[in-house]
C-alpha cells in the first residue's frame, strides 16, 4: 500500500471506531439511566418516605453514568482530531 491510501485506511478505521464509541457509550447511559429511573420511582412509590435519600443517591449515579458517557466522547475526540495512530505511517 502506498501512504496516501495507508493514511485514508487508518482515518476510515478510526471513525467507524469513533461511531462505536460514541453511539454504544449513548445507547448504554441512555439505558442505564432509564432503568436506574424506573426503580427509583419504583421504590419511592413504595415506600415514599424514603425518597430524598433514595434521590440523593439517584443524582449521584446519574452523574457518574453521564461521566463515563463524557469520558468517551472525550477520549472520541482525540482520536477524530489528535489521532496517535497516524504518527506511525510518517
Amino acid at each position: 500500500m502506498d501512504h496516501v491510501q495507508l493514511l485514508a485506511t487508518i482515518q476510515a478505521y478510526t471513525s467507524i471506531g469513533i461511531g462505536l464509541i460514541i453511539g454504544l457509550g449513548a445507547l448504554g447511559a441512555c439505558v442505564g439511566v432509564g432503568i436506574m429511573c424506573s426503580r427509583f420511582l419504583e421504590g419511592a412509590a413504595r415506600q415514599p418516605e424514603l425518597a430524598p435519600m433514595l434521590q440523593a443517591k439517584v443524582f449521584l449515579l446519574l452523574g457518574l453514568i453521564d461521566a463515563s458517557f463524557i469520558i468517551g466522547v472525550g477520549l472520541a475526540m482525540m482520536f477524530a482530531f489528535a489521532n496517535p495512530l497516524l504518527s506511525v505511517v510518517h
